[in-house]
C-alpha cells in the first residue's frame, strides 16, 4: 500500500504535466522531491511550515557538496511542489543562493574528445556520447530525442522542448549520420533515439556513468561532466 508521500509525488508529476512543464524539468523536479522525501523520512508533508521545510533543506544542503545551480533548482522544485499540491506559496528566501561562482567552464580539446570516444566500445554508449557532443545537447535533450526528429534529407535535427520550452534546429553532421545508420540496424529504436529496457526512456544516471567510465579509461584529469561536451561543442564550432 502506497503512503502519503508517494501519492503526493504522483500527483505532483500529474500537475506538472497539466501545466506543460518540459519532460526534463518534470524528471528533475520529481527526482529532487523523492530525494527530500526519502532523506527526511517525514510522513505527512502537508503539515510542514515554511520554517520546518527550510530547516530540513538546510540540513540536506550542508550535508552534500552541491553547486549553486543544483541548490537553486532544488529550492524551486520544493516551492513548486507546495504551490501545485497544497496552494502554499513558500519563498525559502534564506535558502536561495545569491552568488554564483564565476569559474570558466571545463572544455575538452578536439583531441581529448576523440580519445574519449575511442574508449567506448559499446555501440549504444558510443552513440549516446557522440550525439551529445555532435549536436551540442543537454542530457535531457538527448533523452527526449526521437527518431522522427532527424531529417535525413535536409541534414537537420529538430530539438524540441529544450530549455525554456523552446525548440531549435541544429545541423546533422555526416559522421554522426554514418554512426546512427549502423546503430539503427543493430538496435532498431522505435520511438526514442536512445531507449532503455522495455523501450522506455534512458536514464540520466546511466548517461553520466557511461561518460565517467570513458573519462577514467581515457586518463583525462579534467572535471568532465555531460554538460562539458556541450561546452566543448560550442568552443570547437567557434574555433
Amino acid at each position: 500500500m502506497r503512503n502519503f508521500g508517494e501519492k503526493a509525488i504522483e500527483r505532483f508529476v500529474d500537475q506538472m504535466i497539466i501545466h506543460r512543464y518540459s519532460p526534463n524539468t518534470i524528471r528533475t523536479y520529481e527526482s529532487m522531491i523523492k530525494t527530500l522525501f526519502y532523506t527526511a523520512k517525514i510522513k505527512y508533508w502537508n503539515r510542514l511550515s515554511e520554517r520546518q521545510l527550510s530547516e530540513i533543506m538546510q540540513a540536506y544542503f550542508l550535508g552534500k557538496n552541491i553547486g549553486y545551480s543544483h541548490q537553486k533548482q532544488f529550492v524551486s522544485a520544493v516551492r513548486l511542489f507546495y504551490k501545485l499540491l497544497f496552494e502554499q506559496d513558500y519563498f525559502f528566501l534564506t535558502l536561495r543562493p545569491t552568488r554564483k561562482n564565476k569559474n570558466l567552464p571545463v572544455v575538452l580539446s578536439f583531441q581529448e574528445v576523440q580519445h574519449l570516444l575511442n574508449q567506448i566500445t559499446n555501440l549504444k554508449h558510443r552513440v549516446i556520447i557522440s550525439t551529445i557532443y555532435a549536436l551540442g545537447l543537454r542530457v535531457g535533450e538527448l533523452l527526449d530525442l526521437k527518431v522522427a526528429d532527424f531529417d535525413r534529407d535536409r541534414n537537420i535535427v529538430h530539438i524540441k522542448n529544450a530549455k525554456g520550452n523552446k525548440d531549435r534546429i541544429v545541423n546533422y553532421p555526416p559522421k554522426l549520420k554514418s554512426l546512427l545508420n549502423i546503430y539503427y540496424q543493430s538496435y532498431k529504436p522505435k520511438k526514442f533515439l536512445i531507449e532503455g529496457q522495455n523501450r522506455d526512456q534512458y536514464s540520466t544516471a546511466s548517461v553520466r556513468n557511461i561518460l565517467k567510465r570513458a573519462v577514467n579509461k581515457a586518463g583525462i584529469k579534467k572535471a568532465v561532466k555531460v554538460h562539458t561536451l556541450r561546452h566543448s561543442y560550442a568552443t570547437h564550432l567557434l574555433e
